[in-house]
């Protein structure tokens, strides 16, 4: 794994505002999808240790993703450079995820406004893992925001920053283990021991750049018309609220620059949870937080992105191949 030329990243990020994460492409992530609920059966059949095959999960997984993404870079490579350097831009778009989450969001933001609240849970119900089917309109929005402010740490920043550090393959392990701790991260009966591994290596990966997300939302904020004291303030004092490490930081920031509290009650595969509030309430939940929240993921896209094609000239990505 090398560090990506500042190129790939410009033309990975060209490509996922332009196509997002159109239907009728395959994705890597629904492959991988099918290996982990390969694994996920056949694994807790040979063995009852659920932490040494849920370590098997993340190990075999991580590396297929990653020796996968490899041998297609190596085979461009092998019939032209410029063959070599479309694959890679082509892995490295399918890490990042800012259409996509634009276009999924706006799906639940439309149907609320136009008075469907059924058409509003179903969607929120593909790009969320909490129970949606009783959700009422105010904590509909507030799912969104939680959602497009944690996915955009996870689904861009991060992706971001380990295709800057890593290239296209680091960053198709980064995508990886986020699906892993997507589908394997809960701490139910069936996954607390065998998820255990996924779920900590995806707060490894994600504790850099979900820090970097808050200050990149607090920087963005009084350039889209929100609140940098808002941002800065609730990130100090509300970060380490949310059950997850790295989840707060982000949420917390993007709560804070739209002047929304996000957190309370929810419902997990049919269990209750609460989470402790993040922000204040001084401005609703509604299609106005969810605007500011959208601009917001942006312009932070876009510092992430000054950010590590800066990162990529310093590492010398121009000077090595397109892993």
């Amino acid at each position: 794994m090398f560090p990506a030329e500042p190129a790939l990243l410009v033309s990975a990020l060209l490509l996922d505002l332009a196509l997002g994460d159109p239907r009728w492409l395959p994705h890597p992530v629904v492959l991988i999808g099918y290996l982990i609920t390969f694994l996920d059966t056949h694994l807790n059949r040979i063995t009852s240790h659920k932490r040494a095959a849920g370590i098997a999960l993340l190990l075999i997984t991580a590396s297929s993703a990653g020796t996968a993404a490899w041998l297609l870079i190596r085979a461009g490579q092998a019939l032209h450079p410029l063959a070599g350097f479309l694959v890679s831009a082509g892995i490295a778009y399918t890490c990042l995820a800012t259409r996509s989450l634009h276009r999924e969001s706006a799906l639940v933001a439309n149907a609320l406004t136009s008075g469907d609240i059924v058409a509003a849970r179903r969607s929120l119900s593909y790009i969320v893992g909490r129970d949606t089917g009783d959700l009422d309109e105010s904590e509909i929005w507030r799912a969104l925001i939680e959602t497009v402010a944690e996915n955009t740490s996870d689904g861009i920043i991060a992706p971001l920053f380990w295709l800057t550090v890593a290239g296209p393959v680091g960053g198709m392990v980064y995508k990886a283990v986020s699906t892993l701790d997507s589908m394997v991260g809960y701490k139910s009966e069936r996954y607390l021991h065998f998820g255990w591994a996924s779920a900590r290596m995806d707060d490894l990966l994600n504790f850099i750049p979900a820090r970097l997300t808050a200050l990149l939302m607090i920087l963005a904020a009084p350039l889209v018309g929100l609140s940098p004291h808002g941002a800065l303030s609730v990130t100090l004092s509300d970060r380490l609220k949310h059950p997850s490490p790295n989840s707060g930081h982000p949420e917390a920031a993007a709560a804070g620059a739209v002047g929304v509290r996000l957190g309370g009650p929810a419902s997990y595969q049919g269990n209750p949870s609460w989470k402790e509030h993040i922000g204040l309430p001084l401005a609703p939940l509604d299609e106005r937080a969810y605007t500011g929240i959208l601009k917001l993921m942006y312009l932070t896209t876009l510092l992430m992105a000054a950010a590590c094609i800066g990162g990529a000239l310093i590492l010398g990505g121009s000077l090595v191949p397109h892993l």
